[in-house]
């Protein structure tokens, strides 16, 4: 039997991913986004699009005055992840497996990064785990300040597959 715990983060799953406007107010009260400046300014409603905005604010900079490239990563970290696990359902394992990120110049001010998946993207994951295979595709974020000039890049890959499927238990 499941603990209410899990039943509890199940629920909470399925309510989040339930609009995309709960998603969004739900993932800008996450409390590392808070203290980081981090919010999430759009997600389309079918979960295919979402823009992130880190804003320099007293207290969330490094010790040259920029972003702390912490604070730079987390602003892309989940994003892929979370919007595979809304498209594919929950028929599907979905996790990061790496991630690199090259920082380019000091970001200064609002910096922002925006996440796509095309029905291509989609359609790929779907086919390379029909028969249970994992699927570890690569995608690429970057990150700008206001004037549109490249602050840092992200390569994320992530680790896609099939649940498998449960069987029933025999009566007792």
């Amino acid at each position: 039997m499941a603990s209410v715990a899990a039943k509890a983060a199940d629920l909470f799953s399925k309510l989040i991913y339930s609009n995309a406007t709960v998603f969004r107010r739900a993932m800008n009260l996450y409390r590392p986004f808070l203290g980081a400046g981090i919010q999430i300014s759009h997600v389309s409603k079918d979960f295919r699009e979402i823009d992130v905005v880190l804003k320099k604010l007293p207290g969330n900079g490094n010790a040259f005055g920029t972003h702390f490239g912490g604070s730079l990563y987390a602003m892309v970290d989940p994003f892929y992840v979370l919007m595979f696990v809304a498209v594919l359902g929950e028929g599907y394992l979905v996790w990061d497996k790496s991630a690199r990120i090259e920082f380019l110049r000091p970001g200064k001010g609002t910096v922002s990064a925006k996440f796509r998946l095309s029905e291509t993207d989609i359609a790929a994951a779907k086919e390379a785990t029909a028969t249970g295979a994992k699927y570890l595709p690569v995608f690429h974020v970057e990150v700008l300040d206001a004037k549109g000039e490249l602050v840092a890049k992200v390569e994320k890959e992530l680790y896609i597959r099939r649940k498998p499927e449960r069987k029933a238990k025999p009566a007792a």
